[in-house]
């Protein structure tokens, strides 16, 4: 049987076809699996420090440097505790802190989405305290999706008591029950 016969036998073909089909599965299942791997992957998060609003009489003749301190423990505090979480891919801000830092973001227009957007996020955080007095403060955060600017979920808690304790307590809370909880502020 000459080569040329050889390869016109169904057995050479259906054996040919088989391979080519193989091929063709092998190449699907690595695009599935790529494609899996990508929608696997969590959401890119800026977390942009937070913010301080003090009315409070002592704030008014003492300043807030106590506050202010707290404000950077609380923002280091939420973002460890979502990258420890596994569930957001945190993007360190540094880029862009300075320019945030001069800035209203609950106020200056959606600034904090352009921001959010430089650094290559899908969602971002921006976070406010507002302080009426010692026994009185507020504690919130705003999750909302870079890409739309619509507002995913806002997590607010009141804290009676200024101390370093009372924050902390209070974030942990807030992240804990409210922006790790299962299906609270999912998007659809």
């Amino acid at each position: 049987m000459t080569d040329l016969a050889r390869l016109a036998t169904p057995h050479f073909v259906l054996a040919r076809a088989g391979i080519t089909i193989m091929r063709a599965l092998m190449t699907i299942a690595a695009l599935l699996l790529t494609a899996s791997a990508a929608l696997a992957d969590p959401p890119k998060l800026a977390v942009f420090d937070f913010e301080l609003i003090d009315t409070s009489l002592p704030g008014e003749f003492y300043g807030s440097k106590p506050e202010l301190e707290r404000l950077d423990r609380i923002s280091e505090q939420l973002r460890k505790q979502l990258a420890e979480s596994g569930r957001f891919q945190l993007l360190d801000i540094a880029p862009v802190r300075d320019a945030a830092r001069h800035s209203n973001l609950q106020a200056c227009g959606n600034c904090d989405l352009t921001f959010a957007g430089q650094l290559g996020a899908e969602l971002e955080i921006t976070g406010m305290v507002q302080k009426v007095s010692n026994l009185i403060i507020n504690l919130n955060i705003y999750l909302s999706d870079v890409k739309t600017g619509n507002m995913i979920t806002i997590a607010s808690a009141d804290m009676r008591g200024n101390t370093d304790e009372s924050w902390s307590r209070t974030m942990s809370y807030l992240v804990r029950n409210r922006l790790l909880a299962p299906n609270y502020g999912k998007r659809e």
